[in-house]
């Protein structure tokens, strides 16, 4: 399988990063991951992106992007606003962050020597998220390309999977527990399952309960 030389991979410790990470384990030799610290509404986001990397023996960068929480108020780096997705756009968006992230993470790649950045971004069950789309992360592809007069390329292994064939191709690397025991996507910052009653929770798990009951339904 590993027939690829390096991949960076954008890493937050999340179920999809954490997917991806299997993912670029699985087809490149070598594999590091970077996470990116934006005043992020839980801190144990950053300590669980660096438990699995050193449980996988992965180097791990940790870059500060604090600026971020300075530039618009969002329910992720405005702690005291309650997180809603009444709106088209949800308050938990966090204006140009994947822009941002991408620059960055090309910037490091450049450094490291990875032709590849991996990322989990998704259109297929994203959250109205402008900067999860296909368009947009080929868009920051050619501008990254021609910024650096590089070739790289940006790959979004899960752009077109909604969240049970997310968890499926977890499940296709045997890691769908670990995924789900060790991760952290709870808006309200809680280990595993979650509060169950987040957005992202609710995304979450509805994915995991469709890929269980259609597997279970295979046997």
């Amino acid at each position: 399988m590993l027939d690829k030389e390096k991949a960076l991979v954008v890493f937050s410790g999340g179920q999809d990063s954490t997917t991806c990470m299997f993912y670029a384990m699985a087809y490149y030799k070598e594999v590091e991951l970077v996470t990116f610290e934006y005043g992020q509404r839980h801190a144990l986001e950053i300590e669980v992106a660096k438990n699995i990397a050193k449980e996988h023996g992965l180097k791990h960068h940790v870059l500060d992007m604090n600026l971020l929480s300075q530039l618009s108020p969002n329910a992720l780096t405005q702690h005291d606003m309650e997180v809603s997705s009444d709106d088209k756009i949800p308050n938990t968006f966090v204006p140009a962050r994947n822009l941002i992230f991408l620059s960055f993470a090309t910037a490091l790649a450049y450094q490291i020597g990875a032709k590849t950045i991996i990322t989990g971004v998704c259109e297929t069950d994203f959250s109205g998220y402008p900067d999860c789309r296909d368009v947009f992360v080929k868009s920051m592809n050619v501008t990254a390309n021609l910024a650096m007069d590089e070739n790289f390329i940006i790959a979004t292994p899960l752009m077109w999977l909604d969240k049970k064939e997310t968890w499926a191709l977890a499940d296709s690397f045997g890691k769908l527990e670990y995924i789900r025991d060790n991760t952290l996507t709870c808006y309200e910052g809680i280990m595993s399952d979650g509060c169950g009653k987040c957005p992202a929770c609710e995304l979450r798990m509805n994915g995991l309960n469709a890929y269980l009951e259609e597997k279970e339904a295979a046997l």
